[in-house]
């Protein structure tokens, strides 16, 4: 008796797909790893289960998906987009700051995806090494490199620490959203408006790196030894 391969989707290819990895998010968001089913999956989607094993191979290659996708791109892709050797500072956390900002213009689906990241630190998943050394760490030691290039100096705690000021500048939007769109919406409401704050944002990291220039300059002056 032959078994007929049940179809993937009310639909097909990247539509029927995006649609998936959508109401995927959102459940995964909204309950985490362990108590989405990929039949909730599969229901909210309007589409057979087997789509998830056609599209994605399983449930956790469904979830890792959900990290990445929505934003447009990987951790890796727009890192490399800033981090060139031959870019001046000022164009250079530029091109971060709008890089970095670029998701907000997507609307639902990046609150969604923010929402995600945050339950999984606190109830992180196998998938959470990969998110710590795919999204974290290998964009903060890219930053590292790059700030202590151009202040001419070696890596230590302080170049750490402005790294992480400099990524938080950018992170502050997505984690403080909700408080945004009730205090001041326009601030993100067109994608005019997140280019604006991307290239003040940008503003404010490169007088953090020349405030940690001359700092580091006083200190040689008042200590030739050092």
């Amino acid at each position: 008796m032959t078994t007929a391969t049940p179809k993937p989707a009310r639909g097909d290819g990247a539509e029927a797909r995006q649609r998936l990895l959508l109401a995927a998010l959102a459940l995964f968001a909204d309950q985490g790893f362990a108590k989405t089913s990929t039949r909730a999956i599969a229901a909210a989607a309007d589409m057979n289960i087997g789509a998830i094993s056609y599209y994605f191979g399983d449930k956790a290659g469904l979830y890792a998906a959900c990290f990445t996708e929505p934003l447009g791109g990987t951790a890796e892709e727009t890192t490399a987009l800033w981090s060139a050797p031959a870019l001046p500072l000022d164009e250079a956390l530029g091109v971060f700051m709008r890089a970095y900002l670029e998701p907000l213009k997507l609307g639902e689906p990046v609150r969604q995806c923010m929402r995600l990241h945050l339950r999984e630190m606190l109830e992180p998943s196998s998938q959470w090494a990969t998110e710590v050394e795919r999204d974290i760490k290998a964009p903060h030691q890219a930053m590292v490199r790059l700030l202590a290039r151009h202040l001419s100096a070696r890596v230590d705690d302080d170049i750490h620490r402005l790294a992480f000021a400099i990524t938080g500048l950018a992170m502050q939007p997505y984690v403080t959203r909700d408080f945004i769109d009730v205090i001041r919406p326009g601030l993100l409401r067109s994608a005019r408006a997140v280019d604006q704050w991307a290239d003040q944002l940008a503003g404010m990291a490169v007088a953090l790196v020349m405030a940690e220039r001359s700092r580091r300059a006083d200190y040689v002056s008042e200590d030739p030894s050092a």
